[in-house]
């Protein structure tokens, strides 16, 4: 880690003073899993709390403690999960996560020996997992160093509030300010989001 500390003060000053600001690089982790993707699902366009609430009434409608599989959620009624708190929409998706899974089209082994974009194109098979719900677990979940969610508001805010910015940036600017951070783009991206206070969290 200090190798990409050294590299990002070395070749961006703007994020070199957000570096001193904020202080050492203290990524939670968590792991790729039925259980962490079916979680991130859920907790869409939601409240942490309202998210929380919803899935913890989906892990007691699983009768699961610890950790959601998809045999046990599959052997819910579609009624009970909407019971639960599902929308209609997300009740879909997590059942085609959950029969992608058992299927063996989804594979979470497989994941940490496939290149980034190989772990998008695999997992955005699932309905309603898009670009940036992947890139969340690469980031977060498969420790891969060098991400750039395009996507992400949390992002593009402190981009135009770091850089100065008239706007939030589009993808295409994104792009042409973190080329200097690579091969540590996530490294960067998680100082952004401390710089305004508090990284992403799945």
């Amino acid at each position: 880690m200090r190798k990409a500390i050294l590299h990002l003060k070395k070749t961006d000053p703007v994020i070199a003073e957000i570096i001193a600001r904020v202080g050492p690089y203290r990524k939670a982790t968590s792991e790729v899993s039925f259980h962490s993707l079916a979680r991130s699902i859920v907790y869409q366009q939601l409240s942490g709390k309202a998210a929380a609430t919803i899935f913890g009434r989906v892990m007691t409608a699983a009768k699961c403690q610890d950790c959601l599989t998809p045999e046990k959620l599959l052997k819910v009624k579609p009624e009970q999960l909407r019971a639960a708190g599902l929308s209609q929409q997300k009740l879909s998706y997590v059942r085609d996560l959950a029969e992608k899974t058992k299927g063996k089209l989804v594979d979470f082994e497989a994941l940490h020996t496939l290149e980034d974009q190989a772990v998008i194109e695999h997992l955005t098979q699932v309905k309603g997992v898009g670009v940036w719900t992947v890139q969340m677990l690469l980031m977060f979940a498969l420790d891969r160093p060098d991400v750039l969610p395009t996507a992400d508001l949390g992002i593009r805010n402190a981009m135009k509030k770091a850089y100065g910015l008239a706007e939030a940036p589009k993808p295409k600017e994104m792009e042409a300010i973190a080329e200097k951070w690579r091969p540590y783009r996530t490294v960067a991206c998680w100082y952004l989001w401390r710089s305004l206070d508090g990284p992403a969290a799945l």
